[in-house]
């Protein structure tokens, strides 16, 4: 009889071992990659481990509930036959995120949050003051490298064996427990006091929560929290507290205020001691003029925000954590303003920037707070640059001069926003022969930091006394009110401040119009209101509001029921429709004209008014043409024009991007 071989039957113990290893893999995957985010979050690799460890020992919930928002974007993995990948492309791209987290926050006080996405481009364009093009050169190749390489794992990576039926499966058990288990332990955290959803220091929210929950947060937690309650009848509760005003209103005054970047007065920090004061002006002003400390929502960056504050007469901190409006409501719809109320009034309203039209979308927000026209850098004429390669704040004196000569027998309202003091700040020595030395500073690492920032805060200085000086001999009512957006990204603490926190700079207001002195600390929400309370003007729901109920229980919680009414309700307070329409605004505050073509032997020059660097001729085909820039009178052409008729070529503005941002008629 032939012997026979069976051959042995098949089982599933196989898939059942790998579904096993891949349930085991995804948390311990999702611990390391967790842990590593935190490393980057903590600074431990500047600053030591002591937060890495106050945080692990102490906010343990915190923690788990980290490790389970990354479990639950690797346990897709379960579904594809393509495991391996999954989750290397997962971790690859919260590893990136933690890592960017790390690097911003060497350069910044404000951690990585999803808005910072939103301005993507403005980061790019920034990078190299941050950054050395070898550095950048590097980044590119690891980042063409890891894309390259999960191309590779894609097509030739391992691929599962466990048949569909089984994946779905284990994907929808491995969804379902991973899910439940974040739920269950998000719970317990806010019980247990370990998680919050109310961020009032975003930098500190990162430390205590985790970088994952908190990342989150910035995407998940978008405009302001519906009040408990809202209709109607609570919003004319709120509004029909507010009085008119019944005095005189000073409206043949021009209101210049001026945004001064990561300006404070060094003196305000403790420890520092210079060879000569950095802000002599500054101080002269503060001890004729109203002044005091201004609180602002941001530290080390988002300027967006202050600016935001001061002219909405809203607090940003009523928003999601680290957003910006300027980027998301605002983009789409207009919101009451100090621009509006002074238009309504029958002030000119321009807007000022030395730096460029699209950042923070400046260039389509500005049209919703009510003004004629803006003037960013590509409208102004060849700007001094900081080492750093920021434009210096000298230039701004002439176009807010232009501003005000631009409109006649019409009182202005010019909001200017610097950039000069903007970071970051280089710690090695850059300023071979500097105006101000560091005597001593409390921070010994960042002695060459301070000592470019302080140098930079002199020449600020400079521009505020020219500008006062300036004003001053022109026969015209003036207010001018000056302020600092936030603190330096100096890796300062709240003890080294005079004002014991971060939240705090300074503004001060002159006037040639004998206006009282008067000394308060504000928000930067309610320097408008108080601005315009000494001149008089009490329009605008949320300016009358803050003149008139900041002393009330209910100040913050009816300056939410406002806001959220305004940009997301009924809008009740204005009787069903926003009373205010976008502007059509007007790029620079003077329009590009051409008046002669001049045809030389070795090129075309082309005359005219307003040109500036950024400035490109267009022939008569449409075409761009390599232009170069001579002087806000002249732009030089290669290429001929196709004409010699001044009302047939066309000038367009075009930022560093390649965008156009406006062309002549």
């Amino acid at each position: 009889m032939d012997q026979v071989t069976l051959t042995p039957k098949k089982s599933g113990h196989g898939w059942y071992t790998k579904e096993r290893t891949a349930f085991t893999a995804l948390p311990l995957t999702a611990l390391v990659v967790t842990l590593v985010a935190e490393l980057f979050n903590h600074k431990t690799f500047t600053n030591g481990p002591a937060s890495l460890f106050d945080f692990i020992l102490h906010q343990p919930l915190a923690l788990l509930v980290n490790v389970l928002i990354v479990l639950v974007t690797l346990s897709p993995a379960l579904f594809f036959r393509r495991r391996f990948f999954w989750c290397i492309m997962v971790s690859l791209i919260w590893l990136v995120a933690g890592g960017v987290n790390g690097f911003i926050l060497l350069n910044r006080m404000t951690p990585f949050t999803t808005s910072d996405l939103t301005v993507l481009n403005t980061g790019l364009d920034t990078l190299p003051n941050y950054l050395s093009t070898g550095y950048i050169v590097l980044l590119v190749i690891c980042l063409a490298a890891a894309v390259l390489g999960l191309a590779v794992l894609f097509w030739r990576g391992p691929r599962s064996t466990v048949p569909l039926r089984r994946r779905l499966k284990a994907g929808a058990l491995g969804l379902l427990l991973s899910g439940a288990l974040l739920g269950g332990a998000a719970t317990v955290s806010f019980a247990a006091g370990q998680l919050s959803t109310t961020f009032a220091n975003l930098a500190f929210a990162y430390e205590d929560y985790g970088f994952s929950y908190c990342f989150l947060q910035t995407w998940l937690n978008k405009g302001i929290r519906r009040p408990a309650g809202y209709d109607e009848s609570l919003v004319l509760h709120v509004t029909d507290q507010l009085v008119p005003s019944s005095g005189p209103a000073l409206t043949d005054v021009n209101v210049i205020y001026v945004q001064l970047e990561s300006f404070i007065n060094p003196a305000q920090i403790q420890g520092l001691t210079l060879s000569v004061p950095a802000a002599p002006n500054w101080e002269a002003l503060q001890a004729e003029y109203s002044t005091g400390y201004l609180t602002v929502p941001v530290v080390g960056a988002g300027t967006a925000n202050t600016e935001c504050e001061v002219l909405t007469g809203m607090s940003t901190r009523l928003f999601g954590p680290g957003e910006y409006p300027y980027e998301t409501c605002l983009m789409d719809q207009t919101a009451e303003s100090t621009a509006y109320i002074l238009k309504d009034l029958g002030y000119g309203t321009h807007a000022i920037h030395n730096h460029r039209a699209t950042f923070y979308s400046r260039n389509q927000v500005y049209a919703n707070l009510g003004f004629d026209d803006f003037t960013a850098l590509e409208y102004m004429p060849q700007a001094s640059m900081t080492p750093k390669n920021w434009a210096k704040d000298s230039i701004l004196t002439s176009q807010i001069l232009k501003a005000l000569d631009a409109t006649e027998n019409q009182t202005d309202f010019v909001f200017t926003v610097s950039v000069q003091g903007h970071g970051k700040y280089p710690v090695s020595q850059v300023l071979e022969d500097p105006a101000i030395t560091v005597v001593d500073c409390p921070d010994e690492d960042y002695r060459y930091a301070i000592e470019y920032y302080v140098n930079q805060i002199r020449e600020m200085d400079l521009f505020v006394g020219n500008l006062v000086n300036t004003l001053a001999k022109r026969e015209e009512k003036t207010a001018l009110v000056l302020y600092g957006d936030h603190l330096p990204a100096l890796n300062l603490r709240a003890e080294d401040m005079v004002s014991s926190t971060l939240y705090r700079t300074e503004y001060v207001i002159w006037d040639n119009l004998g206006l009282a002195r008067v000394d308060q600390d504000l928000a930067a929400y309610q320097l408008s209101a108080a601005v315009l309370e000494r001149l008089g003007i009490s329009d605008g729901i949320l300016n009358a509001y803050h003149q008139q109920c900041a002393e009330e229980n209910t100040y913050r919680s009816g300056l939410q029921t406002l806001q959220y009414d305004m940009l997301y309700g009924q809008r009740y307070a204005w009787g069903g429709s926003s009373p205010y329409t976008p502007t059509d605004m007007q790029m620079g505050v003077a329009p590009i004209e051409v008046t002669r073509i001049v045809q030389t032997e070795e090129a075309w020059l082309i005359i005219g008014d307003n040109f500036s660097p950024y400035c490109e001729a267009r022939n008569t085909d449409g075409d761009l043409l390599e232009t170069s820039y001579i002087s806000s009178h002249v732009l030089r052409v290669l290429e001929d024009p196709g004409t010699d008729n001044p009302a047939e070529l066309t000038i367009s503005v075009v930022d560093k991007h390649r965008e156009i941002l406006s062309d002549t008629e």
